[in-house]
């Protein structure tokens, strides 16, 4: 990569570093319920029936999506499906349960931040394009 050594040696660590986030999340949060206030998110939004069963649903699918990160391909596309997704799900839950949120009304300030990295390491970095 010309020009952007450093760049191109910090892509990396920084897709390893969103990767973590979907697993850890994916993984301790949801499917292993070490975090129950995700549980009680989804319950608020989708009801309390399924809550449980759907949670780990959406945590497998975040696990599926840093493997998906980790395997390097399509880091266009991947990086748009990755914002659509945290877009989509800090408006639902910023509307719908926003006294569940960790940061309150401050969440879609640290999801603003969360897919301007992601943008970065995927769409904006030169050569690194699918």
């Amino acid at each position: 990569m010309v020009g952007f050594p450093l760049l191109y040696q910090m892509l990396k660590p920084l897709t390893f570093l969103i990767a973590g986030v979907w697993l850890a999340n994916g993984l301790f949060a949801n499917v292993l319920n070490l975090v129950p206030r995700h549980t009680e998110i989804v319950a608020g939004i989708l009801g309390s029936e399924y809550a449980r069963p759907l949670t780990i649903i959406i945590g497998l699918s975040e696990i599926i999506m840093g493997l998906w990160i980790l395997a390097g391909g399509y880091r266009k596309e991947t990086a748009i499906t990755q914002i659509a997704i945290i877009l989509t799900m800090n408006t639902l839950e910023g509307l719908l349960v926003p006294e569940l949120l960790l940061w309150g009304y401050l969440n879609p300030l640290f999801a603003a931040l969360f897919c301007g990295l992601v943008y970065w390491n995927g769409c904006y970095i030169e050569g690194t394009r699918s």
